[in-house]
C-alpha cells in the first residue's frame, strides 16, 4: 500500500501473511522514486502477541527507524477500518502505542513519553539536552528516534537542505538524529519545517512534531498542546501524563503488488 500523513509518505507491507524477505536492499529499492515506488519511510506489519499490529520501519536509505508517528497513524486508520474498530494497539521499537479514532478524517496516538537524558537521545556525552551546546542552543528529544529542535525566528528563511543535512551528522549524535526549526506563532501554535534522518527534507513528521511539542513546552515558549503548521499541513500536539498524543488526518493511495521482475532485479544486486 501507498499511505500519506501530511504528504510525509510510506510504502506499507503486510507481512502477517507471510510473503517476500523485507530487508534494506528492498527498502532502498522500493524507496528509489524514479525506479521504484518512493517513500520517506517503509513500514512493515508483522504479527505479535501483545499488541494488534507490529511494526517495523525503514529509512529511504535502507537504515531501521525507531519511530514514525504519521505512519503509525495511518496503518492505524487502515487496520480500524478494516477490523470495524475505534481503538487498538501498535507495538514499535517505541513499546506498545494505543490508537483511536477521533472522527472520520483523523487518527490520535500515543507516542509514549519523551526521552529526556542525554543517554537517552541519545547523545555523545552527558549534557543538558534542552540547550545544547551548538550554535543555536538546540534541544534534544528522544521520541523513539533522536531529534534536535532549533527555535528561529522565522522557519521559512532556513537554508532546511544544508543546515539538515549538517546536523544530522553532528558528532553529538551518534546515531545521526532527525532536525527540525520551528518558530512560535501563537502560544498554542509552531510553525516547523523538517529534515528527517536517512531521507532528507520531508513535508512532514509525526515523530519531529511530538519532539517541537516537547521542546517548546520545556523551554516554556508554549503550553503542552499546541497545534503545528508543516509543509505539508496541520498536526495537534498534546504531551499529557500518559504520554505524547499525535492527531492529524491519513491518506490511503493505493494498493499494489511488486512484480517478480522487480524482486529478482533487487536479489541480483
Amino acid at each position: 500500500m501507498k499511505m500519506h500523513g501530511l504528504g510525509n509518505d510510506f510504502v506499507v507491507i503486510d507481512q502477517r501473511g507471510g510473503g517476500a524477505v523485507v530487508d534494506a536492499a528492498l527498502a532502498r529499492a522500493l524507496g528509489d522514486r524514479h525506479r521504484g515506488v518512493g517513500f520517506d519511510q517503509l513500514a512493515v506489519l508483522g504479527n505479535v502477541g501483545d499488541a494488534d499490529i507490529g511494526l517495523t520501519f525503514y529509512n529511504a536509505d535502507g537504515s531501521i527507524a525507531g519511530a514514525c508517528g504519521n505512519a503509525t497513524r495511518c496503518i492505524a486508520q487502515f487496520e480500524m477500518t478494516r477490523l470495524g474498530a475505534d481503538a487498538l494497539t501498535l507495538k514499535t521499537e517505541r513499546g506498545v502505542l494505543s490508537a483511536k479514532q477521533v472522527d472520520p478524517d483523523r487518527v490520535a496516538v500515543n507516542m509514549g513519553q519523551p526521552l529526556l537524558d542525554w543517554q537517552d537521545v541519545p547523545l555523545a556525552r552527558e549534557m543538558d539536552t534542552l540547550e545544547l551546546p551548538i550554535e543555536g542552543a538546540p534541544a534534544a528529544t528522544g521520541m523513539g528516534n533522536p531529534h534536535c529542535t532549533f527555535f528561529v525566528a522565522d522557519a521559512e528563511a532556513v537554508d532546511l537542505e544544508a543546515r539538515g543535512a549538517e546536523m544530522e551528522h553532528h558528532p553529538l549524535f551518534p546515531e545521526r538524529t532527525n532536525v527540525q526549526f520551528a518558530h512560535l506563532v501563537a502560544a498554542d501554535h509552531l510553525r516547523m519545517r523538517v529534515w528527517e534522518r536517512g531521507v532528507g527534507v520531508t513535508l512532514a513528521s509525526g515523530s519531529s512534531s511530538c519532539a517541537v511539542a516537547v521542546a517548546a513546552a520545556r523551554k516554556g515558549l508554549t503550553s503542552r498542546k499546541v497545534a503545528i503548521d508543516l509543509d505539508g499541513g496541520r498536526i495537534e500536539i498534546d504531551w499529557r501524563e500518559d504520554g505524547v498524543w499525535m492527531t492529524g488526518p491519513t491518506a490511503h493511495v493505493f494498493s499494489g503488488t511488486l512484480t517478480p521482475a522487480f524482486l529478482d532485479a533487487v536479489d541480483d544486486q
